[in-house]
């Protein structure tokens, strides 16, 4: 065995592989996978830029990953391949001739002498173990008849077909890692997006959320429609756990947001010294509109979760209404009469507004924001072959674990004008089985005249 051969063949070496790919496939686990280097920064601040140069944010997809599952596949393959010849020469080229002395060594044995010749007895043992369903090899060496009768041979390789099936799953996980791909696509009602490097576009027809009675999600849903050659070729509800499938993309409902580009912001105007005065009017950012008196009324900005960040400057602290504010303007002619921040959580705050007049105010009564659905699109070309890997490992298994070979060698041979009959058995699991089973054998034969 040269040197090659002998580190492939390493068991340490299979263990410490299986051992550093789980580590592996954890840390994939538990870092999300091919986000944006915005979206890791916040999660990890400095150490994002490490874990990116270290190909943690696409560990399915990187060269050092992949390179693991090659030298593991290569150790599988070294190791099946030395065990398969040996397995292969049992199995097809079978050694018939046998002697008595050596199956009267066997665990499983037995001997006895019956009057007749060899000829007499050949067909007693062939019915006897044909009936017990064996498959029979015979060969004859002058006056001395061998039979190699065997069952369930499949067995034998039970390992190998295992070790076939992790293979398949190594390929089927090499093929997702350089050909498969995920996307995201944040889809508001109405809108069509293409599919990633497709030929057609998904367009989101209706979005749901569901809601339990305590006011907990339950679901979201997604009416999405296949769109191709600028006609809708398929559609179907998406929810967690039940994706549309369309040319090898599967489109999975991953999460949801607020089009916070472009709310609906409603705005109450009151007058301080008429208290009847209220004028009610729902805007957009950069829209404007007429009140009487020749007012106007403008909104210039608006953010969901208000804070001053750095530099002083205004800025969404998260994509959630908890501070809902909005920089509005309330002019007549070039005359500012209301300016600055409203927030919807605290009306009575002025502290940021200015103007020339105090008499108006302005206050913000509503938002609402158009909801967008986030899908995964995700392409996985060696799912299927991972799945037939799986088939393959389960079928190896039952054959390793519930399938035992069971071999029966007989020597008949002529001996003080008898027929000296000798048998012995092995198998590698089941032995109470068998030695029933060949016992039961033996005394068929015996009954025999």
């Amino acid at each position: 065995m040269n040197a090659a051969t002998k580190f492939f063949t390493s068991v340490k070496l299979a263990i410490v592989l299986l051992i550093v790919i789980i580590l592996a496939s954890v840390l994939g686990t538990l870092i999300p996978q091919d986000r944006s280097p915005q979206e890791y920064a916040a999660r990890y601040g400095q150490m994002s830029g490490l874990m990116m140069r270290l190909q943690l944010t696409r560990l399915y997809h990187s060269l050092w990953y992949m390179a693991l599952l090659l030298f593991f596949g290569a150790n599988i393959l070294v190791c099946t391949l030395i065990r398969l010849s040996p397995k292969l020469k049992k199995s097809l080229k079978p050694t018939v001739l046998s002697d008595a002395a050596g199956l009267m060594s066997l665990k499983t044995s037995g001997r006895f002498k019956k009057p007749g010749t060899v000829e007499d007895w050949r067909g007693s043992v062939r019915q006897e173990l044909r009936s017990r369903h064996y498959k029979l090899r015979e060969q004859t060496l002058k006056d001395r008849t061998c039979f190699l009768a065997r069952k369930k041979t499949l067995g034998w390789f039970g390992s190998d077909v295992v070790h076939l099936g992790l293979l398949i799953i190594l390929a089927g996980g090499l093929l997702s890692g350089a050909a498969g791909f995920r996307d995201y696509l944040p889809l508001r009602e109405g809108q069509t997006l293409p599919a990633p490097r497709s030929d057609f576009g998904i367009r989101l027809d209706k979005f749901e959320t569901e809601l339990y009675p305590q006011g907990s999600v339950k679901a979201w849903k997604s009416t999405l429609s296949v769109v191709e050659n600028g006609r809708d070729v398929l559609t179907k509800v998406v929810a967690v756990n039940h994706p549309l499938a369309y040319k090898g993309l599967n489109f999975y409902q991953s999460s949801y947001g607020w089009d916070w580009n472009n709310p609906e912001v409603e705005l109450w105007v009151k007058k301080k010294s008429d208290p009847a005065y209220l004028e009610k009017r729902k805007l957009h950012p950069g829209e404007k509109t007429g009140l009487p008196d020749g007012l106007e009324l403008r909104v210039e900005r608006f953010v969901p979760d208000f804070i001053i960040g750095q530099d002083r400057q205004v800025e969404s602290r998260s994509e959630q209404s908890n501070n809902p504010a909005a920089r509005v303007g309330l002019t007549k002619g070039s005359e500012t009469l209301f300016g600055g921040w409203v927030f919807a959580n605290y009306p009575d705050f002025t502290g940021m507004h200015s103007g020339g007049r105090a008499d108006f105010t302005v206050e913000l009564k509503d938002v609402q924001a158009p909801q967008y659905s986030v899908l995964e699109a995700a392409k996985d070309p060696g799912a299927d072959v991972i799945w037939l890997g799986c088939v393959l490992i389960m079928a190896g298994l039952f054959l390793a674990f519930y399938w035992p070979p069971r071999e029966i060698k007989v020597v008949l041979e002529v001996s003080q004008g008898k027929t000296d009959i000798a048998a012995g058995g092995l198998t590698s699991k089941s032995r109470e089985a068998f030695e029933a089973e060949f016992q039961d054998f033996l005394a068929s034969l015996r009954r025999n005249t």
